[in-house]
């Protein structure tokens, strides 16, 4: 059957696949600790007890309309003041678009500034950048970074591929790496920004940064930083990616905010309008009422970030003394997210079964295997199949499901020869 040449060329999530592969043992007895899917277990990690009652109540009250393409506007009021408060950020309520979450607004924004063939630069690893250029019929410059920068992109890195270049697409804290920007470092990119475009003429397009920062209140004692609040001039080229879906295990709700230069925002309005992509009336009501109360959004976050962090201690604790005792293994230390980096260098060796583990998509595959433990490599995220680095998401397992499943890779790579 013929269809476009676009669907023919698209290219599957890779960390979709591993978790349905995951799934599917799972669902024929075997045990494993699924770090895969960046997403929550939620009955490990439920919604806020008072969000789903202001859900529930909003239902009932029949909020089940059409919302303004935009968002209602008592949530964009709300976000206002949370852009105020928490980020010292001064936005008005038609420089926010509501989406149902944060996947339409980083689509908008692609196709609100991208024409086919503009050049796109974004950090590898990174999430999902690679799909949305080949969505829009972008130029792709992925830049690759390294361990010595937690994989964070430098200014150094990147200002050889901004010339001429349309988007530059980043995100802290980052999927998948867990990692943030400094002040110092992200200063350093929105200088060579704003350099770039007093090169450019007035006829010219700008580069645009859009900034994702949908994990900024996950964050454990690293300070977040943005760009407009380092570089005021950065306001009129930065485009913010934001939303309640991770910081409230709130995936499935479907409530996220972009915001930006008005006349940007507008043309993302008229986009998300026609896919039809806003967040559904009910969840925006109860979202503008949840987060207007800071008293019950910070108890709520205290909880909830202890026992992220206390997950992501476990894990990285783990990976450290499995180095300790000479395993080719390293971690870098969790600052935000729900997310762990992790190397696991055992391409080339060979099983017990003589099977030679050629690149990391086959390390992984073992340790799911041997280990019952499930990661994504970062091969799924930009980088090489060579590169011996892994995501490790922990909404999905318990402290105790992380706990014992460390003694069993031990095991595993203790075969390897």
């Amino acid at each position: 059957m013929k269809v476009s040449v676009l669907a023919n060329s698209l290219i599957g999530s890779e960390i979709i696949k591993i978790g349905n592969e995951v799934n599917e043992m799972k669902r024929k007895g075997a045990t494993i600790a699924n770090l895969t899917i960046g997403d929550f277990d939620s009955n490990i990690y439920p919604i806020p007890t008072a969000l789903k009652a202001g859900i529930v109540e909003a239902y009932n009250q029949n909020q089940t309309n059409y919302p303004p393409a935009d968002g209602i506007l008592p949530l964009r009021d709300t976000v206002v003041q949370v852009l105020k408060e928490r980020y010292n950020l001064e936005y008005k309520n038609n420089e926010i678009l509501v989406a149902g979450g944060s996947r339409p607004l980083i689509y908008a924004t692609y196709l609100a500034l991208i024409d086919p063939g503009d050049t796109v630069v974004f950090p590898a690893p990174s999430w999902n950048n690679n799909h949305y250029s080949h969505l829009t019929s972008a130029n792709v410059i992925a830049v690759d970074t390294d361990a010595e920068h937690n994989f964070m992109p430098t200014a150094a890195q990147l200002k050889p591929h901004l010339k001429g270049a349309t988007l530059l697409a980043l995100c802290s804290p980052l999927n998948p790496t867990g990692t943030m920007f400094t002040a110092e470092s992200l200063a350093e990119i929105c200088d060579a920004v704003l350099e770039e475009n007093k090169s450019r003429g007035a006829d010219e397009k700008p580069l645009y940064m859009m900034y994702d920062q949908i994990y900024s209140l996950l964050t454990f004692g690293v300070e977040h930083v943005n760009p407009v609040s380092l570089r005021p001039e950065m306001r009129d080229y930065t485009v913010f990616v934001d939303g309640s879906s991770k910081c409230l295990a709130a995936t499935g709700v479907r409530v996220g905010w972009g915001f930006g230069p008005a006349a940007i925002i507008d043309k993302m309005k008229a986009l998300v309008g026609h896919m039809g992509a806003w967040s559904p009336k009910a969840e925006q009501v109860a979202m503008s009422k949840y987060f207007a109360d800071n008293a019950e959004l910070d108890s709520f976050l205290t909880s909830f970030k202890a026992k992220i962090q206390d997950s992501l201690s476990a894990l990285y604790e783990g990976f450290q003394s499995l180095k300790a005792e000479g395993f080719a293994v390293d971690a870098v230390e969790p600052m935000g997210a729900i997310y762990l980096t992790i190397k696991i260098d055992y391409i080339g060796k060979t099983t017990p079964e003589g099977q030679v583990l050629k690149d990391s998509a086959d390390v992984n595959f073992y340790l799911i295997k041997e280990a019952g433990v499930a990661l994504v490599p970062f091969s799924a995220f930009g980088n090489e199949d060579s590169m011996p680095w892994f995501r490790a998401s922990v909404g999905a397992c318990t402290l105790q499901d992380i706990i014992d499943m460390m003694p069993r890779i031990k095991v595993a790579l203790e075969k390897l020869k």
